[in-house]
């Protein structure tokens, strides 16, 4: 059986299965609802039900309380239709976004290799295109592990059936513990996606500021990757942030992409430098690094963020006071499950991304 919801403003109509989330038929049917943790505790997914019945599911009391359960308000990510459905749901869709509907494929192990003492490159071959837009995310299921991971993909998109993540140690995590010390070669892991709204605004002729901490590089990789392939004629700017040189990881990818393209300019930091290392780029934290490079003077340009929510914080703030804002500037904050699942995956100095 199946329930009939339709979502306004849009007007999308989507089929939602018994015991199937809003959320998941949703974004299979590639409609999108705002979203972040995906399982009932960030109230980000929360919408209105203007009629019909619907199973509350495991919505924390914390997200969703007492009232607006009495209101008629859902989680779209925990609640199931038990009848056909109209809702209201705060949606404002980038018109750059492409909206593809996310799919489940099988991934096969074709390469792991160190790129830095932390972190490690994983690539898949699908069993099946995947149309994405440059610094989407997949969700993995890993062996062993309760629920999915999320990862963000680092391959452009013309190369569909790669999948190429990479994928830091977390201290006593599980899902990326297992990652570096039992994946092998030829093992195959179930892959949903694409998710997220972190892209580029391609329609936006302004140049493109990229800062990047951590394995939250690989975002901002697949992005530029898609835009050097592209043609793109804009200015671009890699701010890459690490605290010494082996934790610096594809600088040489870097390096040469800035030879070769007269617009891509390539601007790594090390906050740490060791002393045998004999650096002599820019030391101190990424975004103290773009603040010299232009000055404090950011305005003319989209910034894409992407990094650990301490990095994103600092240049959030360092943009806005180099006068540009919150209309300008994108981000992924790379959230673990040790952060925290309430914790928001919004900044508190925006309204709303």
């Amino acid at each position: 059986m199946s329930y009939e919801v339709t979502v306004e403003p849009t007007g999308d109509v989507i089929e939602v299965e018994e015991g199937q989330t809003i959320l998941d038929a949703a974004l299979r049917q590639g409609v999108w609802l705002p979203f972040a943790c995906g399982h009932g505790t960030c109230a980000t997914c929360k919408c209105q039900v203007v009629e019909g019945d619907v199973d509350l599911g495991n919505a924390s009391p914390f997200a969703l309380m007492d009232m607006e359960r009495d209101e008629g308000k859902v989680l779209a990510c925990c609640a199931m239709p038990e009848s056909d459905l109209v809702i209201e749901a705060d949606i404002d869709v980038d018109p750059d976004f492409a909206g593809y509907p996310v799919r489940d494929f099988v991934g096969t192990v074709t390469d792991i290799v160190d790129l830095s003492p932390t972190i490690k490159g994983i690539t898949f071959a699908l069993d099946d295109d995947m149309e994405f837009q440059a610094g989407q995310y997949v969700n993995l299921r890993i062996p062993g592990v309760e629920g999915t991971r999320a990862f963000s993909i680092a391959n452009k998109p013309s190369d569909s059936r790669a999948l190429e993540l990479h994928v830091r140690l977390v201290a006593n995590g599980a899902g990326t513990t297992w990652l570096h010390e039992s994946l092998q070669v030829g093992d195959t892991l179930d892959v949903s996606g694409p998710y997220g709204q972190f892209f580029v605004r391609k329609s936006d002729e302004q140049g493109a500021i990229f800062i990047a901490g951590g394995s939250g590089l690989s975002s901002p990789q697949s992005m530029i990757l898609d835009m050097l392939e592209e043609g793109d004629k804009r200015e671009i700017y890699l701010f890459q942030g690490a605290r010494n040189v082996a934790e610096l990881y594809n600088r040489e990818l870097f390096e040469a992409l800035d030879q070769q393209h007269a617009n891509f300019h390539y601007i790594p930091a090390l906050n740490e430098p060791q002393e045998d290392e004999n650096w002599t780029g820019f030391k101190g934290f990424v975004h103290e690094a773009a603040i010299k490079y232009f000055d404090n003077h950011f305005s003319g340009h989209k910034a894409y963020l992407c990094g650990p929510p301490p990095m994103i914080d600092a240049a959030i703030t360092a943009l806005m006071q180099g006068r540009l804002f919150e209309r300008d500037i994108h981000m992924e904050r790379f959230l673990t499950a040790a952060d925290g699942a309430e914790e928001q995956t919004r900044s508190a100095l925006f309204k709303r991304i």
